[in-house]
């Protein structure tokens, strides 16, 4: 078995106010989640190590996750938090480029409004990253995707992760204006994608994997195994899966492609984007 990197999950130390998205419904993850939770499941799955990403909007948030890397090894890259929007960016960027662990930034757009990607003050912050070499992660929902598209050709040498596959919603099965966005969006040479974040999309409780098949076939239709990487979104899948299932699901649905394509996807793809 090939080495593999899980290319996004989160650590917290649960705060209820913080962490106010995390609802009763989430009742299953209001609690701390920390590497040695991780570690027997990488471990389980043939996982090498994974990639730390932000959960909190907050520099304090992107110091907790260089923290947990510095004690575990297994924590291969961080995808943290910075004011992207604020005046002194490339001041905040030159501090956090000395720690090599930082390997980009990720701003929480889902709960912004749709134009967010578009205003001068982001765009600024987008402008500054390339010349520390770092990623951008592009959280967003699927009615924020023409938005993106602007985004990566306004920038075309950035280099740009979809997460969650821009949060199509699988349970109600919609996938018309979704589907356009990503065959639109997988056109610009610089726009990864991170097969992810699904399970929590679909019907939590009565998901199945034919619910998100189409799902995926558009994915690769229009992403090649070049620009694919898989994230299992741990802990959150837990309100809709377990670890192993996810992996498992995954699996089960490359398992026609060649072995060097499913190495690019569960290993290559994300050491390459986020250099680890």
């Amino acid at each position: 078995m090939n080495n593999r990197i899980d290319a996004h999950q989160h650590f917290w130390k649960f705060d209820p106010v913080r962490d106010s998205w995390i609802d009763e419904s989430m009742q299953k993850i209001q609690r701390d989640f920390l590497p040695e939770d991780l570690l027997p499941l990488l471990q389980e799955n043939q996982f090498s190590g994974c990639v730390a990403v932000q959960a909190n909007q907050s520099e304090d948030e992107t110091n907790f996750l260089v923290n947990l890397a510095a004690k575990n090894d297994f924590i291969k890259g961080v995808v943290g938090w910075v004011d992207l929007r604020g005046v002194t960016i490339e001041e905040r960027l030159h501090h956090f480029s000395s720690n090599k662990i930082i390997k980009g930034f990720r701003h929480v757009v889902q709960g912004e409004s749709d134009d967010f990607m578009l205003r001068k003050d982001f765009q600024n912050g987008i402008s500054a990253l390339k010349q520390f070499n770092f990623t951008y992660d592009i959280l967003i929902f699927h009615r924020q995707l023409p938005a993106a598209i602007e985004l990566a050709n306004q920038f075309p040498d950035q280099p740009f992760v979809i997460d969650h596959i821009a949060k199509p919603d699988i349970k109600s099965g919609d996938i018309l204006s979704w589907k356009k966005g990503i065959q639109e969006i997988s056109k610009t040479e610089n726009v990864f994608c991170k097969i992810s974040g699904m399970v929590t999309e679909a019907d939590w409780k009565n998901w199945k994997t034919d619910d998100l098949k189409p799902y995926l076939d558009v994915i690769f239709e229009n992403f090649s195994a070049d620009k694919l990487m898989f994230g299992s979104d741990w802990p959150v899948l837990n309100v809709a899966s377990d670890y192993t299932e996810v992996v498992k699901t995954l699996e089960d649905y490359i398992a026609q492609l060649s072995v060097e394509n499913q190495n690019k996807i569960w290993y290559e793809n994300a050491k390459s984007f986020y250099r680890l």
